[in-house]
């Protein structure tokens, strides 16, 4: 039972109070991106940005402890943080792909995917404890999903305003039945 105990209170290298406010910085961040594809009525919305972000930021949290725990402190064993960053890029991507469609002679998807994306690095970010980088992602992100769709909008060259258009030309061209 001790044991037991000993292993429940593993001390870690980052006080807990520092791995909790990464990841809870990691949700809160995520959840900005999220909101965001969320209000567009975009698949992988608020959930699926927290929890990538959230995932990520624990990969860099895990990272940091693997390199301090003493069980991975041989010689053999060669700690490379940069492999954490190529997995959580890899899972995101893998992700990611499954949001875009080629349908209708048209890609769409593509800005949830790279979205999801950078929710991973932003994740990995805070994770790692480079909370201004996360940050400063996360504005950037937000810009470009925000403000350029706002500014496609009233150029007339936003994809989900062409879609309401031949949306509502369909409905223009049907005729009533009876």
């Amino acid at each position: 039972m001790g044991a037991l105990a000993e292993e429940l209170a593993h001390p870690t290298f980052l006080g807990f109070a520092v791995i909790a406010a990464r990841l809870l910085f990691a949700a809160i961040l995520g959840a900005a991106i999220g909101f965001e594809r969320e209000w567009r009525q975009r698949p992988a919305g608020l959930r699926t940005h927290i929890l990538i972000c959230v995932a990520a930021a624990t990969f860099g949290v895990l990272t940091i402890e693997m390199v301090h725990t003493p069980a991975f402190a041989r010689e053999a064993v060669v700690a490379d943080p940069i492999r954490a960053v190529e997995a959580v890029t890899a899972g995101v991507a893998f992700l990611a792909a499954g949001t875009i469609l080629f349908a209708r002679g048209e890609v769409q998807g593509l800005t949830t995917g790279a979205g999801m994306w950078l929710a991973g690095a932003v994740g990995l970010s805070c994770g790692l404890g480079f909370w201004q980088i996360a940050g400063l992602g996360t504005l950037l992100i937000l810009i470009v999903t925000g403000l350029m769709h706002t500014f496609e909008v009233r150029m007339g060259i936003a994809a989900d305003k062409k879609d309401d258009e031949n949306r509502d030309r369909s409905r223009a061209m049907e005729k009533p039945t009876k």
